[in-house]
C-alpha cells in the first residue's frame, strides 16, 4: 500500500515526500484545471508519481489528453499517470457541450485513441478506428516515440468499473467508497472485466479517502467530513450506492437539507455509520484508528488522504493535508 494526497502546493508536496507520500494527484472543477496542476506537479516534485485523479474525459479531445502527458513526460519520465472519469451526462451537456450518451462505451473508446497517441512512434502514421473516435495522423515531426503512462478510470458503478478491468489499467474509487462497495461491487465487476479483456496482470486500485484531522479542534474536523460526506450524496447518480448500504433515510434527509441550503443539516443527516464507514477523521488517534480498522476497505495499491473540500477553505485543506502526514508514522 502507498499513500498519496491531492496537490495541495509545492512547500506541502515537499514535506509530503519527506513523510514518505509516494503519489500526488489533481482533480479539478470550474476552479482548477487537471493538467496546469499536473504541470505543476511534475515540476514541483523528485520522485513521486503524479497524474489526474481525475481528468474529465469527454471535455477533451484523445489529442489532447496525450499532447497534456507528453509535454509533462519531459520533465517527469516515467513518473506519470492518468485517470479519467466521464462526468455527469448534465455536466457533459451543460458545461462543457459535448456528447456524453453511452458513457461506458464512449470511454473505452477514448481509452484506445488516447493510447495510439502515447504509443505513436516516430515515422508511423497515428491510426484509430473506434466507435466514437477516428485516429488517421501522419506527424511528421520527429516528436513521438512511445511512453508508458498507466490509464485508470473512475469506476463508481459496476459497468464503468466492469470498462475499467477490460481496457485500462486500473480503478480509481470515490471517497465514498466502503469495504462492502469494493468487495461486493467495485472488485467483482474489474475482476470480470479483466478476464474479459484478458488482461495480463491484476488492474491497480487508487481510491480517495475522505480525511480530516484536526487535534486541536477534532469536532470541527468530524463536522467537515460529515458535509463532504453529504454533499457527494446529494447526487443521485450515487442511489444504488445508498440502496446497498441500507441509507436511503438519512439521504432523504440530507438532500432535504441540501434544497434548503441547511449546510449543517446536511451534515447532521450523516450518521455515525456512515462516518465511520467512509472517512478517516477526528484527532491523530483517532483517524490512526479508523485506518487500522477500515484496513482493506481501502483501495489495494495507493489511498489519497483527501481533505474535504466542501464549505472548506483552502489554508483550511492545507491544514488537514499536512494533519494527514502523521498517519504515516
Amino acid at each position: 500500500m502507498e499513500y498519496g494526497i491531492p496537490w495541495q502546493g509545492a512547500e506541502i508536496a515537499a514535506e509530503a515526500e519527506a513523510a514518505g507520500v509516494t503519489m500526488f494527484c489533481s482533480g479539478e472543477f470550474v476552479d482548477h484545471e487537471a493538467y496546469t496542476t499536473l504541470a505543476e506537479m511534475a515540476l514541483a516534485t523528485r520522485t513521486a508519481t503524479v497524474g489526474p485523479a481525475i481528468a474529465y474525459a469527454f471535455a477533451r479531445t484523445p489529442y489532447a489528453h496525450a499532447a497534456a502527458l507528453r509535454s509533462m513526460w519531459k520533465h517527469a519520465p516515467g513518473r506519470l499517470f492518468l485517470g479519467l472519469g466521464s462526468g455527469a451526462y448534465r455536466i457533459n451537456r451543460d458545461w462543457f457541450g459535448v456528447e456524453a450518451d453511452r458513457p461506458v462505451a464512449r470511454m473505452a473508446d477514448l481509452v484506445g485513441a488516447v493510447r495510439a497517441w502515447l504509443h505513436a512512434e516516430n515515422g508511423e502514421p497515428v491510426r484509430y478506428a473506434g466507435e466514437f473516435y477516428r485516429v488517421d495522423a501522419d506527424v511528421r515531426a520527429p516528436v513521438l516515440g512511445r511512453i508508458e503512462v498507466p490509464l485508470l478510470l473512475a469506476g463508481f458503478n459496476k459497468q464503468m468499473a466492469g470498462a475499467a478491468g477490460r481496457v485500462a489499467d486500473g480503478v480509481i474509487g470515490h471517497g465514498l467508497f466502503t469495504r462492502s462497495w469494493w468487495d461486493e461491487v467495485v472488485r467483482p465487476a474489474v475482476a470480470r472485466g479483466a478476464e474479459r479483456g484478458e488482461r495480463e496482470k491484476r488492474p491497480v486500485e487508487h481510491g480517495w479517502v475522505i480525511t480530516a484531522v484536526n487535534d486541536d479542534d477534532p469536532e470541527r474536523a468530524v463536522r467537515d467530513a460529515r458535509r463532504m460526506i453529504a454533499f457527494y450524496l446529494t447526487v443521485k447518480t450515487y442511489d444504488p450506492y445508498v440502496e446497498h448500504h441500507g441509507w436511503q433515510k438519512p439521504v432523504e434527509e440530507l438532500r432535504d437539507a441540501f434544497r434548503r441550503g441547511d449546510t449543517d443539516g446536511m451534515a447532521g443527516a450523516v450518521t455515525d455509520e456512515m462516518v465511520e464507514e467512509i472517512a478517516v477523521c477526528g484527532t491523530t488517534l483517532d483517524a490512526r484508528a479508523a485506518l487500522r480498522r477500515r484496513g482493506d476497505s481501502l483501495a489495494r495499491d495507493v489511498a489519497y488522504f483527501a481533505p474535504p473540500s466542501f464549505l472548506v477553505s483552502e489554508r483550511r485543506r492545507q491544514a488537514y493535508a499536512r494533519a494527514s502526514l502523521a498517519l504515516l508514522d
